[in-house]
């Protein structure tokens, strides 16, 4: 597993814990957007997209670069990676705990559907044999 310092991945999942700045980091995949072309989806002025925008670019997860009077914001990747490597040792962790239990479940189906034994009698004296 692959560490990373506590801060780095606290920002991170806090720029990613809010629905618009995860719609913008979205957008972002497709190419580099403006301040403008970010807020527009939402009925957000650009001061409060401006907001998001630097939470995304604290976790570095967007870079800001302004060409005149035009601000664009291109997608940053290497912190989704961390995430995914940190959220990766859960998936394993989670994983093997699920395929446990489902054995262990799958088990304890083969008991239940095994036939029961039948006990064996003695002829009682007076049957036929």
């Amino acid at each position: 597993m692959v560490e990373h310092s506590a801060p780095d991945l606290d920002s991170l999942f806090h720029a990613l814990g809010d629905p618009t700045r995860r719609r913008m980091i979205r957008a972002l995949a497709g190419g580099e957007k403006t301040v403008g072309e970010l807020a527009k989806p939402f009925a957000i002025s650009l001061a409060a997209a401006s907001k998001h925008i630097k939470a995304l670019e604290s976790a570095g997860l967007l870079r800001r670069e302004v060409r005149g009077r035009t601000h664009l914001c291109r997608l940053e990747p290497g912190p989704l990676a961390s995430a995914h490597a940190w959220l990766g040792f859960y998936e394993t962790f989670w994983t093997e705990r699920l395929d446990a239990l489902d054995r262990l479940l799958r088990e304890e189906d083969a008991r239940k559907t095994e036939p029961v034994p039948q006990p064996v009698t003695q002829p009682v004296k007076g049957d036929i044999p």
